[in-house]
């Protein structure tokens, strides 16, 4: 007997009452035509005024943007522009992706519905939240992108601590997908210590190579996330150290 053929996903209609949870259970390509539309002015509004300001540029490009792959990209994160950047260049080629972000962004229902008609998705921190990981899966299964920042928060200063959240592999094990690692340096230098006001700075990124789980020297599940969730962060803490030497004084 045949296997059953999945229905194919619902597009959500426009002025129909669509919830925030619809947002994030749906494919983007799948969103109303006015989302998708808002999601085409942002993403070259923001590429205008983010080059502006900050003439950022992506080394090894191709191995981000020529790679229609569904994968889990993991970053480091120090500031607002990280998730931007990643976005504008994967739209401007074709591919959607999805931001994990955290939940406690959605205080204010303004805020979840930018989010949303972004195609992000929230995460509780600090808990196995599992309806997260669920909808990562799903985007995944779609042939979309998770962007995932790992640290957790936006990190400041190299003495500050970092505590590696290790969800984005559960979610690269269970979507069957690689995880790619991206670095950013020179995002922190975008706003002073203790200030939120802007300033200009040039930022840089570099994208490394997917890794994928047959490449991994470990057996069984357990241990496999072990290593991904090791070798996804080792990868982008390396290519952020190369990033340095290449620009030296920019965090």
């Amino acid at each position: 007997m045949s296997a059953q053929k999945k229905a194919p996903e619902k597009r959500l209609r426009a002025f129909h009452g669509n919830s925030f949870d619809d947002y994030f259970d749906t494919g983007m390509r799948n969103f109303p035509l006015p989302a998708r539309v808002f999601l085409g002015i942002a993403v070259y509004a923001c590429m205008a005024w983010t080059q502006f300001r900050w003439r950022w540029s992506v080394e090894d490009k191709e191995k981000l943007v020529d790679d229609k792959t569904p994968r889990v990209i993991v970053m480091n994160h120090g500031s607002m522009l990280d998730p931007v950047i990643i976005i504008v260049q994967l739209w401007l080629h074709g591919i959607r992706v999805r931001t994990i972000y955290k939940s406690e962004f959605d205080k204010s229902p303004v805020v979840t519905w930018f989010f949303t008609r972004v195609g992000a998705i929230p995460v509780q921190r600090g808990t196995a939240d599992m309806k997260s990981v669920r909808r990562a899966k799903a985007a995944l299964d779609r042939g979309e992108c998770v962007l995932i920042f790992p640290e957790g928060t936006r990190i400041k200063s190299d003495d500050e601590p970092v505590t590696i959240h290790e969800g984005y592999s559960l979610m690269a094990q269970l979507g069957h997908a690689p995880v790619q690692p991206v670095a950013i340096v020179g995002a922190r230098d975008i706003t002073k210590r203790g200030s939120h006001l802007h300033r200009f700075a040039r930022v840089w990124l570099k994208a490394g190579d997917p890794i994928t789980w047959d490449s991994l020297d470990a057996k069984g599940r357990k241990a496999q996330l072990a290593a991904m969730s090791k070798a996804g962060m080792d990868a982008v803490y390396a290519l952020r150290d190369e990033l340095r030497e290449e620009h030296p004084g920019r965090m």
